[in-house]
């Protein structure tokens, strides 16, 4: 599906127009624009000269296909070979993974490159829809699952030693979604707390002693 792409269609009725039209473009009704150009007309006793209806039928542009082109345009730009796969998910959220041979340099040292590429992705849909926050996900090579498998171990780790040692432990900067990871791996441990410090780019999870 090609977004943008605009057919005109006549039909004996504005719906046999309009439904030739998205059978043309292989798309639903709700994925279209509508404008009626001509209204059909009947001639002569409704039987002769019968004037057909003539509609435009126009894609939409989604935040999905906004992301998809953005990234799409950055492999170009970066000379990096691969593919661009956005889903669109409940709760406003448009998941995006990198398809290819090379995707490392995409995901940069500790997932920093994958990370920005995820932040101006996100800027770049919700400027063009302001109305509403689309929150956009950026993956490659199944990073996002284990980063996060990573950091749970790495949590556990970190208050088992902070237990041992009977010292709270500041762990290095990371961003909000890692962040929330390890709040979220020791909120169940009744021996330590959580809490974040510092500002970005430079704010870091403290483990405590409860």
């Amino acid at each position: 599906m090609t977004t943008g792409k605009t057919v005109v269609k006549t039909g004996k009725t504005i719906q046999e127009a309009v439904q030739l039209a998205i059978e043309e473009l292989g798309v639903d009704l709700n994925d279209v624009k509508i404008d009626i150009l001509e209204e059909p007309e009947k001639g002569l006793l409704g039987l002769i000269n019968n004037k057909p209806g003539k509609v435009m039928v126009t894609l939409k542009v989604t935040p999905a296909d906004v992301a998809k082109e953005f990234l799409e345009k950055l492999l170009d730009v970066m000379g990096v070979e691969g593919r661009v796969m956005v889903k669109p998910e409940e709760g406003s959220v448009i998941r995006a993974e990198f398809k290819g041979p090379n995707m490392g340099v995409l995901i940069g040292r500790r997932g920093q490159t994958l990370d920005s590429i995820q932040y101006i992705t996100g800027l770049v849909v919700n400027r063009k829809y302001p109305e509403h926050y689309y929150r956009v996900i950026v993956d490659t090579e199944n990073y996002r699952k284990k980063r996060e498998e990573t950091l749970i171990q790495l949590a556990k780790n970190i208050a088992y030693k902070a237990v041992r040692i009977g010292k709270d432990i500041a762990l290095e900067p990371m961003n909000p979604y890692e962040r929330r990871v390890i709040h979220s791996a020791l909120q169940g441990d009744d021996r330590v707390a959580t809490h974040s410090e510092g500002e970005e780019p430079y704010r870091k999870v403290i483990v405590s002693l409860r």
